[in-house]
């Protein structure tokens, strides 16, 4: 299972979200999760992710991608430095709208 932190401003925007948003980030998270164990078996060809999370590099900002998981809900992550062997380690930086991105 990927591992993952959370910097101070995404557990912030966390907390403002509506219930029905954060259940909506936690159902994207979930598919989110699939798709990097099935990179990190090995088992996925091409992207990682399914195209219903959207998920893309952040423009202007190097490192830094963002997930879709709702019309105007996003959250932006980084890839971490690994801790353990072959699993990815995630980075949440920030949550929210569309206005979270620079």
């Amino acid at each position: 299972m990927p591992t993952y932190d959370k910097t101070e401003t995404f557990r912030r925007g966390y907390k403002h979200l509506s219930r029905r948003d954060q259940e909506q980030f936690l159902a994207a998270l979930r598919s989110f999760i699939e798709d990097l164990e099935a990179r990190d078996a090995g088992q996925a060809l091409g992207t990682p992710f399914r195209p219903a999370l959207r998920v893309k590099r952040v423009q202007g900002e190097r490192g830094v991608w963002e997930m879709t998981w709702a019309p105007d809900g996003r959250a932006t992550f980084t890839y971490g430095k690994p801790i353990l062997d072959d699993t990815t380690h995630i980075v949440w930086l920030d949550i929210g709208g569309h206005e979270i991105l620079p």
